[in-house]
């Protein structure tokens, strides 16, 4: 059985940072993209960063210059440091597993982050 588990969430003041966590288990995600998305109150999910099977990354406008997203393949996690966070942070974050030629895509439970003084 596939799982994502994401860790890290919790409280922060704006100005501070965190680090978000994701360890997959029942296969091994080499070949997958993994990636970051959140779903802030009455929002849409959206994607917050994306590591490729091939180690390419891309994020999201709200959060370039201030995240780092990666992936550990022996480990098979995937990581997203955040700094400078802001209120606008506040979401539910989750972790994402997708290959395209398998057609999966899973995700994780979801992990809160609260930026607030």
């Amino acid at each position: 059985q596939v799982q994502l588990l994401e860790s890290g969430g919790g409280l922060v003041q704006p100005g501070g940072s965190l680090r978000l966590s994701c360890a997959a288990s029942g296969t091994t995600f080499r070949n997958y993209a993994l990636g970051w998305y959140r779903q802030g109150p009455g929002k849409q999910r959206e994607v917050v960063a994306i590591v490729t099977s091939g180690g390419y990354t891309n994020y999201a406008a709200s959060v370039k210059g201030r995240s780092t997203i990666s992936r550990d393949g022996a480990k098979n996690t995937v990581s997203l440091q955040m700094n400078s966070l802001t209120p606008e942070d506040t979401a539910v974050y989750y972790c994402n597993a997708r290959n395209e030629i398998l057609k999966d895509n899973y995700w994780g439970q979801g992990t809160q982050v609260t930026v607030s003084s």
